[in-house]
């Protein structure tokens, strides 16, 4: 589960930018929230508001690249697909409108959890070499804390269960020591639970074969392939089962079942509408977020599908007799029809835009002040003032209008 995650110095974001997943002490949708074993409260969605070209998408590609450079030298040297296309290299770039900012290192925190514990990674970066990297825990069941390790240019210092490990003297400089670890000390239980998160239970939809997602979500799982045919009914698609059939080369074929009239027919999916197969792109994922329990971070998108759909899919995340293993869905959209009171809570709903010199701003509903410094009532039309640009991020133009006190 992702907590929270601060990035600073990083494509548009100059100055240091916090999207929080952690649920505020607000009294609206308080049945469609995430309560942990230790009785504190997550968010099961989240989305974010803003222009084109105000830096919306760099707060997920941010997260995406951290994720990266953590899984990066794990899979370098591994031959599944999915190692393959984690192992890509994603260059880390500063803000690039001030000299400044261009000299000095971009920083990454996270806040997760795991099951056993909750963790705080802290990586700075500049150019390709690690120039500070930390991780701490706090175990679930005790809330004791502890530090695992410290690293600077010039030293490593592991601490608590870590104090045991023996590091290389040639570590090198572009190689984060959780990476490191993870190579080195894999079987070891803090090690395996740290990276098995970003590993598995944080996933990112913005690339990849559709068709080879869904043979690879289909496979791990028969409860995957039951809940996409549930939503796939649900969407009045006409369409009563699919299958898949291996082809010469590894290639895979995706076959859709209609009934008209009783009468049974297939199609292959490459026959089917764009909509259709943007669908089937995207559902195994919905699909193995919801079952597995991992947060799911996604891009535009409404522009995948119907706005009806979209706020199906958001539904399935806050209705809790659905989303039983704490599934998390975060994304970007332009979409308003599902911009209000009744969907989504003012915590769940995040604002980018950019300020003065080219900087973009982050921050949510929930702790935006007007002028007078009056917060939004919990049933305000949201997209009406967002259209009026009372929220500062005014989705026609890039920069911030009337910013007045957010983030000040």
């Amino acid at each position: 589960m992702l907590c929270q995650f601060t990035v600073k110095n990083f494509k548009s974001i100059r100055d240091e930018a916090t999207f929080d997943m952690q649920a505020a002490a607000i009294s609206e949708h308080e049945d469609k929230i995430i309560k942990d074993i230790d009785g504190d409260l997550f968010l099961p969605v989240s989305v974010i508001y803003g222009p084109n070209g105000g830096g919306k998408s760099n707060v997920l590609e941010a997260l995406h690249t951290l994720n990266s450079k953590v899984l990066r030298p794990l899979c370098a040297a591994c031959d599944k697909t999915d190692c393959e296309i984690k192992a890509r290299k994603i260059p880390v770039e500063p803000f690039a409108f001030s000299e400044e900012s261009r000299k000095e290192s971009t920083e990454f925190e996270v806040f997760f959890r795991t099951k056993l514990a909750e963790y705080r990674y802290i990586l700075h970066i500049k150019g390709e070499a690690v120039i500070y990297e930390s991780l701490d825990r706090i175990k679930l069941e005790t809330g004791r804390r502890s530090a695992l390790f410290t690293r600077s240019e010039s030293q490593v210092s592991l601490k608590g269960v870590f104090g045991k490990f023996r590091i290389s003297n040639e570590l090198s400089a572009s190689l984060p020591l959780l990476s490191y670890l993870g190579i080195t000390y894999k079987k070891n239980e803090i090690v395996a639970d740290v990276l098995e998160w970003f590993e598995d239970s944080i996933d990112f939809l913005n690339y990849g074969n559709p068709y080879q997602e869904l043979r690879t979500a289909v496979a791990k799982s028969e409860k995957i392939k039951s809940l996409v045919l549930d939503m796939i009914r649900e969407m009045d698609l006409d369409i009563e089962d699919f299958r898949i059939e291996e082809k010469d080369d590894d290639r895979i074929e995706v076959y859709t079942k209609h009934i008209v009239e009783g009468y049974s027919a297939e199609i292959t999916l490459s026959e089917e509408s764009s909509g259709t197969k943007k669908l089937f792109g995207l559902l195994p994922f919905i699909a193995s977020s919801l079952v597995y329990g991992t947060t799911l971070v996604i891009d535009e998108l409404d522009a995948k599908i119907h706005p009806l759909l979209l706020q199906s899919i958001i539904e399935r995340f806050t209705d809790m007799n659905i989303n039983r293993r704490g599934a998390q869905l975060i994304f970007t959209s332009h979409d308003l029809s599902t911009m209000n009171g009744s969907l989504f809570r003012r915590d769940e709903i995040w604002f980018v835009a950019k300020g003065n010199g080219q900087n973009s701003k982050l921050y949510s509903l929930v702790e935006f002040k007007n002028d007078k410094g009056e917060s939004v009532r919990k049933d305000a039309k949201y997209d009406k003032q967002y259209l009026e640009s009372k929220y500062g991020a005014d989705p026609y133009l890039r920069k911030i209008i009337d910013w007045g006190t957010v983030n000040a």
